[in-house]
C-alpha cells in the first residue's frame, strides 16, 4: 500500500469497495490514517508471516495471500483499537493472527466444497490437490497460533475458542441439519459459528490488545459477530449473482456442491406449487452433479432462485442482522469510532441493495 497522504481514507474505502461515507468529516478521516498505517504493518507483517521455508509449502501458503483480499478483519481489530491506544504491536499481531486464521479456513472450506475459484484464481486445491491445501491450512493456523502466543494467555485462549468455534461451524455445515433442528435456526448458528466468530474476536481483540475500557469488549464482540452473519447471509445472495466478478466464483457454486445457502432454505419452507417444483429441480440438479453431470444444469433453476421472494428475504434477514449489530454499540462513546462502525455496517448492506 502507498504511503501517500492524498485523501486519507480513500484508500481504505476503495480496498474495502465501500464508498468515502464511512470516514466522514476531519476526525473520521484521522480515524481512516490511523487504520491505513496500521493496515501497513499487517501487509508487511503477514508477507513475511506467511513465508515458510520449504519451497512448495511457501509457494501453497503464500498462494491465496497474494492473491488479494478486502482485510475486513484487521480493519475492524484496528477500528476498534482505536478506542483505546490505537496501533500497539500487539494489536498488529491479533489482526494479522486473525487474517492468517480466516486464511488457513479458505484452503479448507474450497476442498469441503468443491470450491473451482477463490479471490478470482484457481482454488488452491485445484493446484496442488486436496491434501497439500489441507496441509497448508494447517501451517497458516500454526503460524496464527505463534502470534498470538507472543501475547499471553488471554490471546491464546482468543485464538483457541475462535477456532473451536470455527470447526464447530464446519463440521455442522458439513453433516446438515437432523431432524430435531429447525433448518434456518440451525444455519444461522453455522454462520455464526464459521464466520461470525471470527469476526467477533477481531472486533473484541482490538478492543483488549489496545487497552481500552473493558465495558467495550462485549459490545463488540457482538456487533462482530453479528456482522459475520449479515455479512456471510449477503454472500448467499451475492453468490447467486449473475456476475462471478462479484464474488471470485462460479455464481451458485455453494448450491451445486450441495451446500444449503439461506435463500435455498427459504424457497423450502415455501409451500405454494412454483416454489415447490424449483427446489425439487434443485435437488435433481444437485445429485445428477454428485453423479458427474455438467454444473451448468443448474444455471436456469439458479437464476430462477436468484429473482425468487427467498432471496429477496435473505436480503432482508441480512438488514435485520445488521441493524441488530448497530444496536450493540449503543454503550460505545459517542465519536469517531461508533460511527465509523456504525456506517460500516451501513455500507456492508449496500453489496447487495
Amino acid at each position: 500500500m502507498t504511503s501517500s497522504r492524498v485523501a486519507p481514507g480513500s484508500r481504505l474505502a476503495s480496498r474495502l469497495g465501500f464508498s468515502d461515507r464511512v470516514f466522514i468529516g476531519p476526525a473520521a478521516r484521522r480515524v481512516a490514517r490511523a487504520i491505513e498505517d496500521g493496515l501497513e504493518l499487517v501487509e508487511t507483517g503477514l508477507a513475511d508471516d506467511v513465508r515458510v521455508a520449504d519451497p512448495l509449502a511457501d509457494a501453497a501458503s503464500r498462494y491465496l495471500y497474494e492473491a488479494g483480499g478486502k482485510r475486513i478483519r484487521p480493519v475492524l481489530t484496528l477500528l476498534a483499537a482505536q478506542l483505546g491506544d490505537g496501533n500497539t504491536t500487539a494489536v498488529i499481531d491479533v489482526a494479522k493472527a486473525l487474517e492468517i486464521t480466516h486464511l488457513g479456513s479458505l484452503y479448507h472450506d474450497d476442498v469441503m466444497d468443491g470450491a473451482d475459484r477463490r479471490r478470482g484464481v484457481p482454488a488452491a486445491h485445484a493446484v496442488w490437490g486436496n491434501n497439500i491445501a489441507i496441509l497448508t491450512g494447517d501451517i497458516l493456523f500454526s503460524r496464527a497460533s505463534q502470534l498470538m502466543s507472543r501475547l499471553g494467555e488471554r490471546a491464546i485462549r482468543l485464538q483457541a475458542d475462535t477456532f473451536e468455534r470455527l470447526v464447530l461451524g464446519q463440521m455442522h455445515e458439513t453433516l446438515g441439519a437432523q431432524p430435531d433442528d429447525d433448518p434456518i435456526e440451525f444455519y444461522i448458528q453455522v454462520l455464526a459459528d464459521k464466520t461470525g466468530s471470527l469476526i467477533a474476536a477481531a472486533t473484541q481483540g482490538g478492543v483488549i490488545f489496545s487497552n481500552a475500557p473493558s465495558e467495550y469488549e462485549e459490545p463488540l464482540r457482538v456487533y462482530g459477530e453479528k456482522i459475520g452473519v449479515a455479512f456471510q447471509l449477503l454472500d448467499d445472495v451475492i453468490d447467486l449473482s449473475a456476475k462471478p466478478e462479484d464474488t471470485g466464483k462460479v455464481p451458485g457454486t455453494d448450491l451445486r456442491a450441495g451446500v444449503p445457502t439461506m435463500p435455498y432454505l427459504l424457497l423450502k419452507a415455501e409451500t405454494d406449487d412454483a416454489s415447490v417444483d424449483l427446489a425439487a429441480r434443485i435437488d435433481d440438479g444437485v445429485a445428477r452433479i454428485a453423479e458427474g453431470a455438467d454444473p451448468a444444469i443448474l444455471d436456469g433453476p439458479l437464476t430462477e432462485l436468484r429473482d425468487h421472494v427467498g432471496t429477496q428475504n435473505t436480503l432482508a434477514l441480512a438488514h435485520t442482522w445488521t441493524k441488530d449489530a448497530i444496536d450493540a454499540l449503543e454503550p460505545l462513546p459517542r465519536g469517531t469510532v461508533r460511527e465509523a462502525l456504525t456506517r460500516f455496517a451501513e455500507t456492508l448492506v449496500e453489496r447487495s441493495s
